[in-house]
């Protein structure tokens, strides 16, 4: 099967262009490097302890990236954001997933296998994100953001929604009343493999209404074309399969022109669909801002999103059914696997200054729901070591084999938290004290489809002993094709008090203590059947809840031994929720040991890090050692006999390494960031599967999706041009070791190599005009984070009943992509 010949829009000289731009940025270093001049670095000012103080006054390891920064270097989305901070790992399976699973990792906080993500799971991530005050992971794109903010380790003293990897924090411009804002942004580009543009397109104003008041509105479009290519698609009509007729045509299984023996033998129609990955995104963001006298200040907004994405961005290794090897960005699946969402967040926060302290109340609720389809039809027709597939035994001699998933999620919540958080005075103590409450409702579904089976066992009934599965079970009923329904409703209250004490033993030496008490329960009640049979019902069942309570602790010591240099060590413990599976204990979908795999517990982290912070007029730099202690670590697997979803506690892992991060001011228009990250993280005991024993992952395996080194460059060099035209150029670098994708040594076991990816961009600054030329993934690496081992969603390839698809895939990071993009300030 040959390659598809790639198109662009005058691609080269726009690569010429930035090239160029990069080629003169490097010519122009040894002489910027020659200058003396003496330099001041900027402040990074963050909020991580519910203050306003400078990143190198924290003393812990936290990281922060300017909105600016982001809008300069064109980062729309969370992945490439995090790729540029140390410590922090990312499984890349594009939009499609980005909203259902959050794929943060820090600190090696991982068990989850790269293939996770099409459904949302049991467990809850080990990293908390934060929308401004709001706890939610939205994955919403980087648009009109004042500063994000990575804070590693546990934080449950801090935050209302403790966190045991980590938190990231996205923090939203707020509107200003000093001045009237506004500003129009666009951005055209390329991506390698597409015959398509990508287009965006942004509007933000802010409007003073008062001395005392006013609105910001932001809103904006993202149209991306697909870059991978479905060259084995079924082709469909009113939702089923489209039969090759005798006479060569291809027809409606539901139309009455075909016979019975074209139903019972006559495989399916193929299609294909270029660029079928394509993205579709609407933002919008509004906020009001009220100044109630001196002391009192009221922030109310709400934020949207709402996308639609064609497909994955995932390709297929191995060989078509004619045995020529898949191409460059080509996808065997037989079904388009799209996905959509919408996420609407609504939050009002009230602060007032006591005199003695700052009361700070947030309210917030948000809905987020979403579905993808997903083809599960090679799972259903591979053959595992001698094990027969599922159709040849459920179905045989189907001759259009498909299983078509749809698996959906909705969340909704309430959350209220109260902060008192004490004023700058004289008194050697500082403290915060908050409450924090959520009331969480979350529903995941699954359900799967046999397209067309029931027009298939009729035809059987009909032709009779010619037919394959003459006498099977199902030709004796009469079928639909929903054959497997899940449906997890879920209930979560959380209930916390928490806070930090800081004593000042003396100008250098500090001392924090911080606790965290917190009750919460969890119920599940969940539908699960095979409704095959028309008529059959599906019934809720309620399994076992979960109800938790306990207290965490954290100290902390810092010593400030000279005026830029700090020293610090701390210890803290992170927690995160148990909670209970659907695991039937009776009928026909019984499993064994019921009781002991129907729930699964919480897990702990004990964290230690012992870091140093300093900083010049030329430098800051923080670098930190840590060790994380991690006890009943939670495992998202499936039950023993029927494959329901489920998750597990491990025994124990740890996760120790290294974390550098540094910024230099080389000359007073060049600066160098670099980060270091070394993470070395497994098992410290074997799991057992919980339901029949046996080793599943043994001590000592690697956990998946964490490279042991990472390492991001980024250069920026500014100068000035004629005609009072600035040019920043930036190059920028992420490199990361290889990484495996499941620490269960099973059919999802892949071995992922390390990659680089290197971005450019040159920035041309006049008055109130920014223009742009930027290319990603320059070297265009494929950068495998994640993947569907052939050996697990692969097939033999044509020897199953007219069947060509293969759905063994790997999630690829975006390949290379050349842009230009502009923005006015009014």
């Amino acid at each position: 099967m040959e390659n598809k010949r790639k198109l662009g829009f005058s691609k080269t000289a726009l690569a010429q262009a930035v090239a160029a731009v990069s080629a003169g940025y490097v010519l122009a270093m040894p002489a910027a490097f020659a200058q003396e001049e003496e330099m001041m670095m900027e402040e990074i000012i963050v909020t991580a302890t519910s203050r306003e103080a400078s990143i190198q006054d924290i003393p812990y390891n936290i990281s922060a990236v300017s909105g600016d920064d982001i809008e300069a270097k064109n980062i729309v989305n969370s992945n490439e954001l995090l790729r540029s901070v140390a410590g922090v790992a990312i499984l890349d399976r594009g939009y499609r997933n980005g909203g259902m699973t959050n794929n943060m990792i820090i600190r090696g906080l991982n068990v989850d296998n790269g293939a996770n993500g099409d459904i949302g799971l049991s467990t809850v991530s080990p990293v908390a994100t934060y929308v401004d005050a709001t706890p939610i992971f939205a994955n919403f794109v980087l648009k009109d953001v004042e500063r994000v903010e990575v804070l590693r380790g546990p934080q449950g003293t801090l935050y209302g929604s403790g966190a045991m990897g980590g938190t990231v924090r996205y923090i939203m411009n707020k509107p200003d009343s000093s001045e009237f804002d506004a500003k129009i942004s666009t951005s055209l580009s390329q991506t390698d493999g597409s015959d398509g543009q990508n287009f965006s397109g942004d509007v933000m104003l802010n409007m003073p209404l008062s001395d005392n008041a006013a609105v910001r509105v932001s809103a904006g479009k993202i149209d991306n074309a697909g870059v991978v290519d479905y060259v084995n698609l079924y082709e469909l009509q009113d939702g089923k399969p489209v039969v090759a007729a005798d006479d060569g045509s291809c027809r409606s299984v539901q139309d009455g022109s075909l016979s019975a023996e074209e139903l019972v033998f006559n495989g399916s129609c193929y299609t294909s669909k270029d660029d079928a990955d394509t993205v579709e995104i609407e933002h919008a963001r509004a906020a009001l801002k009220l100044d109630l006298g001196e002391n009192v200040s009221v922030l109310a907004s709400y934020q949207m999103q709402r996308d639609e994405v064609g497909s994955r961005r995932s390709v297929t290794e191995g060989a078509d059914y004619l045995g020529n090897a898949y191409g460059d960005y080509e996808n065997g699946s037989t079904m388009l696997e799209a996905s959509e969402r919408d996420v609407d967040l609504m939050s009002l926060e009230v602060e007032a200054d006591l005199g003695f302290a700052t009361l700070t109340s947030t309210t917030s609720s948000y809905e987020h729901s979403g579905n993808g389809w997903r083809d599960n039809t090679s799972l259903w027709v591979t053959d595992r070591g001698g094990f027969a597939n599922w159709f040849d035994i459920l179905y045989p001699g189907t001759p259009r084999p498909v299983a078509h998933v749809n698996a959906g999620y909705e969340e909704e919540a309430f959350v209220q938290e109260l902060r008192l958080v004490s004023n700058s005075g004289d008194s050697n103590i500082d403290w915060v004290a908050g409450a924090y409450y959520m009331d969480q409702d979350r529903t995941t579904t699954n359900v799967s489809y046999l397209l067309g089976l029931d027009e298939y066992a009729a035809a059987c009934l009909e032709v009779g002993a010619a037919c394959p599965a003459d006498g099977e079970w199902f030709t004796f009923f009469d079928l639909q094709e929903t054959d497997f329904d899940y449906n997890r409703k879920e209930t979560f209250e959380d209930l916390a008090v928490y806070g930090e004490l800081t004593f000042h033993v003396s100008e250098d030496v500090h001392i924090t203590g911080g606790v965290r008490w917190f009750d919460n329960k969890l119920t599940n009640n969940t539908a699960l059947g095979f409704p095959l049979i028309a008529g059959d019902s599906v019934d809720f069942e309620e399994f076992a809840p979960q109800e938790e309570d306990d207290i965490q602790y954290k100290l902390n010591a810092s010593w400030d031994i000279s005026d830029s240099t700090m020293a610090y060590a701390t210890y803290s413990e992170g927690f995160r929720r148990g909670g209970s599976n659907a695991v039937p204990c009776s009928g026909f979908f019984f499993e064994p040991n019921c009781e002991v795999a129907g729930v699964y517990g919480k897990d702990t982290a004990q964290n230690y890090e012992l870091g140093v912070k300093g900083s010049s007029e030329r430098m800051r730099y923080s670098a930190n050692l840590f060790v994380v202690d991690w006890k009943d670590p939670q495992l998202n697997t499936a039950t023993a006999w029927w494959g329901f979803f489920m998750a597990q506690n491990g025994a124990s892992a740890r996760t120790n390494g290294l974390e550098v991060e540094a910024e230099f001011a080389l000359t007073d228009s060049t600066e160098l960031h670099a980060g270091y990250t070394y993470t070395e993280a497994e098992l410290t005991d074997d799991v057992i599967n919980v339901q029949v024993g046996g080793v599943i992952a043994e001590d000592g395996s690697r956990l998946p999706g964490i490279p042991e080194n990472v390492l991001t460059l980024s250069l920026t060099h500014s100068r000035d041009l004629a005609n009072g035209i600035e040019m920043v150029a930036r190059l920028g670098s992420f490199y990361q070791s290889d990484t495996i994708n499941s620490v269960v040594d099973n059919t999802l076991q892949q071995k992922h190599d390390g990659f680089s990816i290197w971005n450019a961009s040159a920035n041309f600054v006049k008055d109130s005009w920014v223009i742009s030329l930027y290319g990603k993934n320059l070297m265009n690496e494929e950068g495998v984070t994640g993947a569907y081992p052939s050996a697990y969603m692969g097939t033999d390839t044509g020897t199953f009943e007219n069947y060509y698809g293969n759905n063994a895939r790997q999630y690829i990071s975006t390949p290379r992509t050349f842009g230009l993009s502009a923005s006015y300030n009014f």
